[in-house]
């Protein structure tokens, strides 16, 4: 669309043409027929990898008494929504997580380099409240699960929590309008309203790799770093007892490139298995100044950051970038050439050219930085990514290229194709065996698998209904939040809603305000029950389908997660959709929805 050659910012001809081919010959040497099913399951003799390694469980006896809210999930939508309910009055809050404390995705991210990806000031929720300041611009892991216990400490969210506990029977009580939760620690009890807030990140998943049990040396999930066997800390100690250590690892996704460069200066010899190369931008971290926070911390100033990001990552018109970074990047070039254009041609077909230009622009640059970091060509030409930048989770860093100039790491590029097998002795790939002492999967989490699979339950509401039925043709609500036949149930996530995916926790923090209001209106109004009407959820889904549909991941994107590995994600993943006047207007829209009093679309009995 648009011509067929563009101009980079630093004068270089982009050949269009040419560059969509190369995507698509990288995308088509990558596809598999077996989709997700290329993963595995924690199960036998890896089931282990599901263990916390991180906090003794400490026995007590099963609860069997009555709470007003129940969340599953430790993670932000779990705090977020307890600390509104807190504001709003409602202390009688319990939450339950399977690990030994609150954190959720950041209770696990132990691995060394474990930072947020979005700047701290806007990922990071409740700062004001607790009166945090972030210490750099993109925080580190111990930082992010200290201020996830700050908050639970801040609003005695500790004081009824239940870790280390695993619901196995969410079901409604249509006699007492209430729910019932049995858990694997014997509990029975019940909670006039619950909350669910099992986001995608908490499951881990192995590679279905032939001969993955044989392997005779150590191996762990980055999900489960093990500072036992190799030293080092979270706060990035040298791992010393890598030292005189062959480690491969696999994976070079988000969190592979967060921990290559720790693994590069430790390892006597690393192999960095490659299937996909991640786009590397630069991340330019940096501490923050305590003046200048001091300057910006003005009542209501995460609010207003969280906003101005939003704004800006939805091609908003803005007047200052706040964040400036590399997410709101593209979004500054798209709409400075939406802004060269007169108004009477600013087209729908204009405008997504100048969306494609922008994006080629800037994989070219990125690209280009491949070169100018990575002293070997060979490797440098294997790391470059063959897609456009939202293809997959673009990743920022200011060590992990340069990590390929470190003598003993080296490069296993599979061509797309993925370790052929695991011995016992280490991996084959290309023929090739590696024998290595130690292999480290990165490998993710669970996403796009069914919701009951990864909670490890299906909630039954009324009439015996289970969720996996109700949504067995795709996902229906209203808001992202109110599920029809699923009484006094509140879902905290993203689709539906702003299905903002930079930034998940600015959804978090929202659905967590409109759960508060929800509940206080009820309590206030005598109601037992609280149900979005049929007529209601419907016209929701209706509108939501007059949206452009999904943005992320499109089908001629090189295989991941964004995409369902390339496969046909089925009729019911045309409902994994936000507004459709984007994340912004959702905010605001919400924010009127609940301020209004009126809760339209539901129903209080």
């Amino acid at each position: 669309m648009g011509s067929e050659t563009s101009s980079g910012s630093a004068g270089r001809t982009i050949d269009k043409q040419a560059l969509i081919a190369k995507y698509v010959a990288e995308r088509d040497k990558r596809l598999r027929a077996d989709g997700n099913a290329q993963y595995v399951r924690l199960t036998g003799r890896f089931s282990d990898y599901l263990e916390d390694p991180y906090t003794p469980r400490v026995e007590r006896e099963p609860k069997t008494d009555h709470v007003t809210f129940a969340f599953i999930g430790g993670g932000f939508a779990g705090l977020v929504t307890g600390a509104r309910l807190v504001e709003a009055g409602i202390t009688d809050v319990r939450i339950l997580d399977k690990a030994g404390d609150f954190g959720g995705t950041w209770y696990w991210n132990r691995y060394p380099g474990a930072q947020c990806d979005t700047a701290s000031m806007i990922y990071m929720p409740l700062l004001e409240e607790t009166g945090h300041m972030p210490s750099e611009k993109y925080a580190h892991a111990p930082e992010i699960l200290a201020q996830c216990q700050r908050i639970g400490r801040q609003y005695g969210l500790y004081d009824n929590a239940l870790f280390h506990t695993e619901v196995e029977d969410l079901s409604w009580d249509e006699a007492q309008s209430r729910w019932m939760i049995r858990t694997n620690r014997g509990d029975a009890f019940t909670a006039s309203f619950i909350g669910l807030g099992t986001g995608p990140l908490h499951v881990p998943k192995l590679p279905g790799i032939p001969g993955i049990e044989d392997f005779k040396g150590h191996a762990f999930h980055t999900s489960r770093w093990d500072y036992d066997y190799t030293g080092g800390d979270p706060s990035g100690a040298l791992m010393e007892k890598l030292a005189d250590k062959r480690v491969a690892i696999i994976g070079t996704g988000a969190t592979s490139v967060q921990a290559v460069p720790h693994l590069a200066r430790a390892c006597q010899a690393l192999y960095v298995v490659q299937r996909t190369p991640s786009s590397v931008d630069v991340r330019a971290n940096a501490p923050i100044d305590p003046d200048w926070f001091k300057s910006v911390a003005e009542p209501g100033w995460q609010q207003r950051w969280l906003e101005n990001f939003t704004a800006n990552q939805g091609g908003n018109i803005t007047e200052v970038d706040l964040v400036m970074d590399g997410w709101t990047d593209l979004s500054r070039r798209i709409r400075s050439r939406i802004n060269e254009l007169p108004p009477e041609e600013r087209s729908p077909f204009k405008m997504l050219a100048a969306f494609e230009d922008s994006d080629f622009e800037k994989m070219e640059e990125i690209r280009a930085r491949v070169d100018s970091i990575v002293a070997d060509t060979e490797t440098a030409q294997k790391l470059k990514a063959w897609y456009r930048q939202l293809c997959k989770r673009p990743c920022f860093h200011d060590a992990y290229l340069q990590a390929f100039n470190t003598p003993g790491t080296h490069l296993v590029d599979t061509d797309g194709k993925g370790v052929e097998a695991i011995t016992e002795k280490g991996f084959v790939v290309a023929g090739v065996e590696y024998e290595v002492d130690c292999i480290i999967y990165a490998s993710g989490f669970e996403v796009g698998t069914p919701f009951e699979q990864r909670a490890g339950f299906d909630l039954t509401g009324r009439g015996g209904l289970k969720l996996s039925e109700a949504w067995g043709e795709g996902m229906k609500s209203l808001h992202g939040i109110h599920v029809r036949d699923f009484p006094n149930a509140f879902f905290v996530q993203p689709t539906q809603g702003a299905n903002l995916i930079s930034n998940i926790p600015h959804n978090l923090t929202e659905s967590g305000r409109t759960i508060a209001m929800t509940i206080r209106h009820a309590l206030d109004q005598g109601a037992k029950e609280v149900e979005v009407t049929a007529e209601a959820q419907e016209a929701w889904v209706n509108l939501l389908l007059t949206g452009m549909g999904r943005m992320l991941g499109a089908p001629d994107c090189t295989p991941g997660y964004y995409n369902n590995e390339g496969q046909d994600p089925g009729p019911a993943a045309r409902l994994n959709v936000g507004y459709p006047q984007g994340a912004s207007a959702f905010f605001k829209y919400i924010d009127g929805w609940r301020n209004s009093g009126a809760f339209e679309g539901l129903a209080f009995r």
